[in-house]
């Protein structure tokens, strides 16, 4: 019965697990960026740091989605369309995440390692329906 729910809501189900982990991966290396690096948390430090974790937690979640979610199979110039659509759609959340980020850090003056984790909440949301309708829509 386990095996035919997950079979039956497989994508969601990977992309939940995939999806946890790409949150892991940005909120460490958002915290290893903004306490390894910068003395002092700043407007523009925070900003720095959220970029440099959304690089990290973008190719992650790509090479896991392409190939445990989607099960993409595209090669060619099918793979640089999709590649490239994928960190459109996935440019198009980080400027969502910054300005959340903004909001909440830098008027709300929430912790950063706070808003980043509610921020992150919005921004799973975001790049499931990116992911599964504009990127990945012609897999299996």
């Amino acid at each position: 019965m386990l095996k035919e729910l997950y079979l039956k809501y497989r994508e969601i189900i990977n992309y939940l697990i995939f999806g946890v982990l790409t949150t892991v991966v940005s909120i460490v290396s958002y915290m290893l960026f903004a306490n390894l690096l910068f003395s002092e948390k700043t407007d523009i430090t925070v900003q720095i740091s959220n970029v440099l974790s959304w690089i990290c937690a973008v190719i992650f979640a790509y090479l896991t989605n392409r190939k445990y979610v989607f099960n993409s199979k595209s090669e060619g110039k099918e793979k640089y369309k999709e590649v490239f659509n994928f960190f459109l759609a996935r440019f198009f959340s980080l400027i969502i995440d910054m300005a959340l980020m903004f909001v909440l850090f830098s008027l709300m003056h929430i912790d950063d390692t706070i808003s980043k984790i509610i921020v992150q909440f919005v921004i799973v949301i975001i790049n499931y329906v990116f992911s599964k309708f504009l990127v990945f829509k012609n897999t299996d």
